[in-house]
């Protein structure tokens, strides 16, 4: 595996920042996009900007490009110039990440028959109370599951008749992904504290500047 994310594994140094402090980051996020305790979907853009930093702390901003065209979806940030995808998930379950969003079935559909994994994936698995992960899936090993499954079994589109919202990659393929042998994997105790967060704090300060 030539991937430079190989090295952010290796790194005792950002592996102890990954497990002390992800949780609480990602605490904030959640926090920062809540209104009325629901929390809302910017929350995902949100923990992507976070794992970018990530990226950009231990190679460089100068090794990090982040202004990716809205065209491309799957790409969320790259690094050296290789593009990588970044995902996150709630919960025991390895469900219900999405490869594009859309409302358009049609399109979804069209998705599926075209898709063919492209892009390095890091993946964080969230799980509040209990232990989760952080993980790098290589390419290599995404092409060679889907090339074992196929298309159908590695994608799956929303159910006729409810509110599409793009595809996914089925639980059963990303179950086997984090369990791959080339894939690595940062565990994670999901612990949250106590924060203190007034969202409009900042801006208030800004208007009292003279």
């Amino acid at each position: 595996m030539s991937s430079k994310l190989i090295e952010i594994f290796n790194d005792e140094k950002i592996i102890d920042k990954i497990k002390n402090r992800l949780p609480h980051l990602f605490q904030l996020a959640e926090v920062e996009s809540s209104r009325a305790g629901k929390i809302g979907m910017e929350v995902g853009s949100l923990r992507e900007k976070i794992i970018t930093a990530l990226l950009i702390y231990r190679f460089g901003k100068e090794n990090v490009e982040t202004e990716i065209p809205i065209t491309e979806p799957e790409i969320d940030a790259k690094l050296f110039k290789v593009p990588i995808s970044i995902k996150t998930i709630t919960g025991t379950r390895f469900g219900g990440v999405k490869l594009v969003w859309t409302v358009d079935a049609q399109k979804a559909d069209e998705f599926r028959k075209n898709y063919y994994p492209s892009y390095d994936l890091l993946l964080v698995q969230i799980n509040w109370g209990s232990v989760g992960g952080f993980y790098f899936i290589p390419l290599e090993s995404q092409r060679k599951l889907f090339d074992r499954m196929g298309r159908q079994n590695y994608i799956q589109l929303p159910k006729p008749g409810t509110n599409p919202r793009g595809a996914e990659i089925t639980k059963e393929a990303l179950s086997s992904l984090v369990k791959d042998k080339d894939a690595k994997a940062i565990e994670i105790l999901w612990k949250k504290t106590k924060i203190e967060f007034n969202p409009y704090k900042r801006w208030v300060d800004y208007w009292k500047e003279d």
